[in-house]
């Protein structure tokens, strides 16, 4: 077992695509964080759940739970738009003051039951030229190699989000200091925020540790007290990093740096393989 860090920053996002919750302590199950990606928005049209590649309005909104979440659960959540407009996810007016802001007509559903699957089919995508589609959502530029798909679950191919949840592929997403510090010394003119890459812990690596250190934890477990986390492969990168949020200014260099540097990689896809309570400044310990 190797000490490697801390936890610097934990965060748990409400509603898919929208601001994360930036917190002090969190309770983690198989399911991630209590509460993660408890809600999502629906796009009537194109008949399934999106996020900000093809809704990139989203991350202007921010949403907060009115309440704890338990393990399973997802309770309404108070959604600011741009604006500051608020109102709940559960409310009568949420779909039309979503539909308005995106300009499409959408809809706004808690987590559903994994028995529900034909909710997560994906639909026809918007684009027929498949590799054209591609392109777009992932932010690739004609030069760059597309990401290889068969990495993820197979799932992944045919239903936007594994069953019963809204995660792109995996519950849990890990992002260390040492990654973002080894691209920003290869694009120094850029800003790595980690808000960027929608972490759910970021790892201040102790010193020593550098480089892009969880690409090469697949397989091997991160304790957070009694919480394990299973590293199950690299996180692949979309064009989301590049999107300007509050805070933070729109950059394609930002992914430029990314195909070019870390094989399209950044931070890594997990599972929870014991659950427990993590807090800000816990020890990280890599087994």
């Amino acid at each position: 077992m190797q000490i490697i860090g801390t936890v610097k920053e934990i965060w748990r996002y409400p509603v898919k695509s929208m601001a994360g919750e930036r917190m002090q302590r969190a309770n983690v199950s198989a399911r991630g964080i209590y509460g993660d990606r408890g809600w999502a928005i629906r796009d009537e049209k194109a008949g399934e759940i999106r996020n900000a590649r093809k809704l990139p309005a989203l991350l202007h909104c921010t949403a907060v739970y009115l309440r704890e979440p338990n393990a399973d659960d997802a309770p309404p959540a108070q959604i600011t738009l741009p604006d500051g407009t608020t109102f709940r996810s559960d409310s009568a007016e949420a779909n039309a003051r979503l539909s308005d802001l995106l300009g499409r007509t959408v809809s706004i559903w808690p987590i559903q039951p994994a028995s529900e699957r034909d909710f997560l089919k994906r639909g026809a995508p918007d684009n027929p030229d498949m590799i054209a589609e591609l392109r777009q959502v992932f932010g690739r530029l004609e030069s760059e190699p597309l990401p290889d798909l068969s990495t993820l679950p197979p799932q992944i191919l045919q239903f936007t989000s594994p069953f019963g949840t809204f995660f792109d592929a995996f519950p849990f997403n890990v992002l260390t200091t040492a990654s973002l510090g080894a691209l920003a010394s290869r694009n120094p003119a850029a800003d790595f925020d980690s808000r960027r890459f929608r972490p759910n812990v970021l790892v201040e690596t102790n010193r020593g540790i550098e480089g892009l250190v969880e690409a090469e934890w697949s397989g091997r477990t991160l304790r957070i007290g009694a919480t394990r986390i299973k590293i199950e492969m690299p996180t692949v990168r979309c064009i989301i990093p590049t999107l300007d949020q509050p805070g933070v200014k729109k950059d394609p260099s930002v992914l430029r740096t990314i195909v070019r540097d870390a094989a399209q990689n950044l931070g890594a896809y997990a599972t929870v393989s014991a659950g427990g309570t993590i807090a800000l400044g816990d020890q990280v310990a890599l087994e």
